[in-house]
C-alpha cells in the first residue's frame, strides 16, 4: 500500500465534493437543506440514490457474504423490485398530494399525534443505528489503508470523516447531496468493474472464460428451496418486498431525495429507474464476490472459519485483496469507492435525521429563516455526536454487517410498516394514545416468536421478522380501533 498516494486521493476527492457544494449552494432557497427547492432532475436523483442505497455495506459485505450465503441474497433483491412498485404507485402520490417534508406527517393526518411521533421516533432510532453501522464498515477500511499508517487513532479518524461530511453538506443539505451522490455512485460502480478486470487479468482469463469459471463455481447458486432455511426463496421474496417498502418508501432518508423531484411523475420515474439500476448493481457485486473467492482459492488465501464451517470476518476479504493484490489502479479505485461509500452512506442519513427531528419534534415549519438555520445546526451537531457514539460502541464488532442491518431493520421498521399499511388500506380509526405501547410490544413479541421457532422447530425466519412484526402491530392496532370507522381514511 502507498499511504501517501491514498492520502492525496482522499484530499483530492474531498476538494471535488467541496467544489460541487459551493456551486450548488449559490442559489439555494431557505428550505434547500430539507427539500432541495424541489428542482432536482429525476435521472440525477435516481442515479445518485444508488450510492446512498449501497453504502459501504453493499460495497464490502455483499461480495464477502457469498461464501456463506452463495447468491441467495439476489432473491431478496428481486423482492425489493416488487416492493418498489408499491412505493411508485401508492406512496409517492400520497406524499406529493399532502406536500410532505417529513413523510411521517402522514401518520398525524391519518391516526393522530401519538402515532405520528412514534413513527418518526422509530425512524430516528433505526436510521441512527443504520447510518452508524454503515459508516463504521467504511471507516474501518479507511483506517486500515490511510489513518492507521499515519498514526491517527480510530476515534479521531471517525471525527475527521464526520467533519468532512459536515463541511460539504451543512449549507444546502439535500440539494448538495443529490449531486455529490451521483459522483459517489460512479466511483462505487467503477471500483467493482476495475476489481473484476484485475482478477480476470491476474488469472489470465478471457471475458468468456471468466464468466464460465464464475457460473460453474459452487457459490453460484441463486435459489434456495429449503422451507426451514432463512434463505428460502419465498421468505426472501416476501421479506424483500416488505423491507424495500419500509427501508425505502417509509424512510425519510431515501424518500427525501425522491421528493426533491419537480413533480410526482418525475419522482415515480426516478424510483422505477433506481430500482432496476440498483438490482443490476447488487448482482454485479455478488458476481464480484464469487470471483474474489475463486482468486483467493487459487492463491492459497483463506479466512478463518467457526465450528460449523462458516467463514468469519468475510468483510475483510475484498479490502485485503484490492489494497494488496490487484495492483495500484485497483487500490486507488477501491479507496475512491470506499470513500464514496463512507460519505454517501451517512451524509444523506444525517440530513434526513436532522429533517425528521426538526419538523416532527421542533415545529420547524413555523420558525423564521434565522431560527431554522440555528435549529438545523444544533440538531445536525447532535446527530453527529450520536452517530459517533454508536460507531465507537460497535467498533470491535466482527462478521458480516449487512445481515445484521436487515435483521435489526425488521424489528425497528416493522411497526412503521404496520402503521402505514393499516392507514393506507383501511378506514379504521384507532385510540391513538396506545400506539407507542403497541409499537414497543410488537418487536419484543416478534423476537420471542423468532427464537421459539428456531429452538423448537429449527425454523429460521431470516428477514421475515419484519412480516411478523408488522402483522403483530396491525392486529394490536385493530384491537384498539374506535367506532368512528365510517370516516374515509386520509389519502
Amino acid at each position: 500500500m502507498n499511504t501517501t498516494l491514498f492520502l492525496a486521493v482522499f484530499i483530492a476527492y474531498f476538494l471535488v465534493l467541496a467544489g460541487i457544494s459551493r456551486l450548488v449552494s449559490r442559489k439555494s432557497g431557505t428550505d434547500a437543506y430539507y427539500t432541495g427547492d424541489r428542482e432536482s432532475p429525476w435521472p440525477l436523483v435516481a442515479y445518485g440514490m444508488i450510492g446512498a442505497a449501497m453504502s459501504g455495506v453493499t460495497f464490502i459485505s455483499i461480495p464477502g457474504m457469498v461464501s456463506n450465503n452463495f447468491l441467495y441474497y439476489f432473491q431478496f433483491v428481486l423482492g425489493n423490485m416488487i416492493g418498489y412498485s408499491f412505493i411508485v404507485f401508492v406512496l409517492i402520490p400520497i406524499y406529493y398530494k399532502l406536500k410532505l417534508v417529513s413523510i411521517y406527517t402522514y401518520l398525524s393526518n391519518r391516526f393522530g399525534f401519538y402515532s405520528y411521533k412514534t413513527g418518526s421516533l422509530f425512524f430516528i432510532i433505526s436510521q441512527s443505528f443504520g447510518a452508524a453501522l454503515r459508516l463504521l464498515l467504511a471507516a474501518k477500511v479507511l483506517d486500515y489503508a490511510l489513518f492507521d499508517p499515519l498514526g491517527i487513532p480510530f476515534p479521531i479518524a471517525v471525527i475527521i470523516v464526520l467533519i468532512i461530511i459536515w463541511l460539504y453538506t451543512n449549507k444546502s443539505g439535500i440539494k448538495t447531496i443529490v449531486w455529490t451522490d451521483a459522483l459517489q455512485t460512479t466511483f462505487l460502480i467503477s471500483a467493482a468493474f476495475v476489481s473484476i478486470f484485475a482478477i480476470q487479468d491476474a488469472m489470465d482469463l478471457s471475458l468468456s472464460q471468466t464468466i464460465d469459471t464464475m457460473t460453474s463455481h459452487k457459490y453460484f447458486q441463486v435459489f434456495d428451496w429449503d422451507p426451514k432455511s432463512g434463505n428460502n426463496f419465498f421468505k426472501q421474496i416476501i421479506s424483500g418486498v416488505l423491507i424495500a417498502i419500509a427501508m425505502m418508501g417509509l424512510d425519510q432518508n431515501m424518500m427525501q431525495k425522491t421528493l426533491t423531484c419537480k413533480s410526482p411523475a418525475d419522482a415515480q420515474k426516478n424510483a422505477l429507474v433506481f430500482s432496476f439500476i440498483l438490482a443490476l448493481t447488487q448482482f454485479l457485486f455478488l458476481c464480484l464476490g464469487v470471483l474474489l473467492y475463486i482468486y483467493a482459492e487459487n492463491n492459497g488465501i483463506s479466512l478463518a472459519v467457526d465450528e460449523n464451517g462458516n467463514f468469519l470476518n468475510t468483510d475483510d476479504l475484498f479490502p485485503m485483496l484490492a489494497l494488496n493484490k490487484f495492483g495500484m489502479a485497483a487500490a486507488i479505485t477501491f479507496i475512491l469507492g470506499i470513500t464514496a461509500a463512507a460519505f454517501s452512506s451517512v451524509d444523506s442519513s444525517l440530513t434526513a435525521l436532522t429533517t425528521s427531528f426538526s419538523y416532527d419534534f421542533l415545529d420547524m415549519e413555523n420558525k423564521s429563516p434565522e431560527e431554522k438555520r440555528k435549529t438545523k445546526n444544533i440538531v445536525l451537531f447532535g446527530f453527529n455526536v450520536v452517530v459517533f457514539a454508536i460507531m465507537i460502541g460497535f467498533s470491535n464488532s466482527t462478521g458480516d454487517i449487512i445481515t445484521s442491518i436487515f435483521k435489526v431493520a425488521g424489528y425497528t421498521y416493522g411497526p412503521l410498516l404496520g402503521l402505514f399499511l393499516l392507514g393506507i388500506f383501511s378506514k379504521i380509526n384507532i385510540k391513538d394514545k396506545f400506539t407507542p405501547i403497541i409499537c414497543i410490544l410488537a418487536p419484543i413479541l416478534t423476537y420471542a416468536t423468532s427464537e421459539l421457532l428456531l429452538y423448537y422447530f429449527k425454523f429460521d425466519l431470516g428477514f421475515m421478522n419484519i412480516f411478523i412484526n408488522a402483522l403483530i402491530t396491525i392486529v394490536f392496532l385493530i384491537l384498539i380501533r374506535t367506532k368512528k370507522d365510517d370516516q374515509l381514511a386520509t389519502p
